[in-house]
């Protein structure tokens, strides 16, 4: 299960409105690909529900999650901060251990076993 705050999910409705996108088909695609200096980096995007995707839905949005995803972002809470360095939408993952000092990317329990064998 993926789940959204509050302000996250009022960022989401506002971009959407913004964008006449339909609410029915649209929703934040969360996914992961490899790369940064811990190993997997977050793709945020607005995006159109596909036919393989995993959808969650809370406070009336879809949250959209490719399969292979799925086990990386799995619990998942989306928010959106706002500080002096910047705004943005974050992601807080119970599966991390490790993350790069910049926070743009991560390192799940998973992938620590594998490289431990």
């Amino acid at each position: 299960m993926i789940s959204i705050t509050d302000k996250g999910a009022e960022k989401v409705h506002e971009f959407l409105s913004g964008q006449d996108a339909d609410v029915s088909m649209a929703g934040l695609r969360v996914g992961v690909r490899g790369g940064g200096c811990s190993g997997f980096q977050y793709q945020l995007a607005f995006d159109e529900q596909r036919d393989n995707d995993i959808v969650f839905e809370s406070h009336g949005l879809k949250l959209l999650v490719d399969n292979e995803s799925l086990s990386f972002v799995s619990g998942s809470v989306i928010d959106y901060e706002e500080s002096l360095q910047g705004a943005g939408f974050k992601v807080n993952n119970p599966n991390v251990v490790a993350a790069c000092g910049c926070g743009s990317s991560f390192r799940v329990a998973e992938e620590e076993q594998v490289s431990a064998v």
